[in-house]
């Protein structure tokens, strides 16, 4: 069985698991339903700032943001499930059964990846009910679920080469915990960066969270400008690929401490 296969049932595993936990199931598709809508509720008279912006409402500035921002919420989480795997020797089992190893860290990201599928559709839909109007259609909100899903693969990568390192809920919580507010509102995923203080546009230029929002939201724009969007998302996929290896690398470091 090739690594690519073997990833697919890691995947499946992951995926099956996720489905025989309701409650998990559900707060999976309600939570991104009230970030937005409290969001929208909260920031919208946002818009009428002076050098806000041209769009038409809020929820269509903001869609892009929320979404980016649940990929870090929900793929920050990804470590746990490494260190659950620790706890009952899971991970022990499949050292000694002839899975190739990347396989193991690929099958989990690729299993967020899916979840996070998932809620891009409801939040897609969630928006279009408060009345959202995505002029680059399928193809723009296409390329933001793209950007939000590098960000995702980025953080749940980190977030399991760090279960792997030290191995306890606490420091993968205080991780996820620490990084996604900060990371987010270091971003123009609420405000466009020309209304924020300059400390944080400037920071905002090196974020990658940064690089995610405003790539799907020019995706979303009436006349996409892809010469600005496609070298963010190679941004982004780099920073994605580096992640990943540091994962496998961690994963690596953990098979010869056992």
């Amino acid at each position: 069985m090739t690594a690519i296969a073997q990833s697919y049932f890691m995947t499946g595993r992951h995926v099956r698991a996720f489905i025989r936990q309701p409650w998990f199931l559900a707060i999976t598709i309600v939570q991104p339903f009230i970030w937005l809508f409290l969001f929208s509720a909260l920031f919208r008279n946002v818009a009428e700032i002076p050098g806000f912006g041209s769009a038409d409402s809020y929820v269509d500035f903001l869609t892009p943001g929320v979404l980016v921002m649940t990929a870090l919420f929900s793929c920050g989480w990804s470590g746990m499930g490494i260190i659950e795997d620790l706890d009952h020797a899971i991970m022990d089992r499949f050292l000694v059964s002839p899975a190739h190893r990347s396989s193991l860290i690929v099958g989990r990201i690729a299993y967020e990846l899916v979840v996070l599928g998932i809620e891009a559709i409801i939040i897609g839909g969630v928006a279009l009910l408060l009345g959202a109007r995505f002029e680059g259609g399928i193809l723009g909100y296409a390329a933001l679920t793209v950007c939000a899903m590098l960000v995702g693969a980025a953080f749940a990568a980190i977030s399991d080469a760090l279960a792997l390192v030290v191995r306890q809920r606490e420091s993968v919580i205080g991780f996820s915990s620490f990084l996604v507010l900060p990371l987010s509102f270091l971003s123009a995923a609420f405000m466009p960066l020309n209304i924020v203080p300059d400390w944080i546009a400037f920071m905002a230029r090196f974020n990658p969270v940064n690089w995610a929002v405003e790539a799907g939201r020019a995706a979303l724009a009436s006349n996409p400008d892809w010469s600005f969007i496609l070298p963010r998302i190679g941004g982004l996929s780099a920073v994605a690929a580096a992640a990943m290896w540091l994962a496998i690398r961690a994963f690596r470091s953990y098979q010869r401490s056992v």
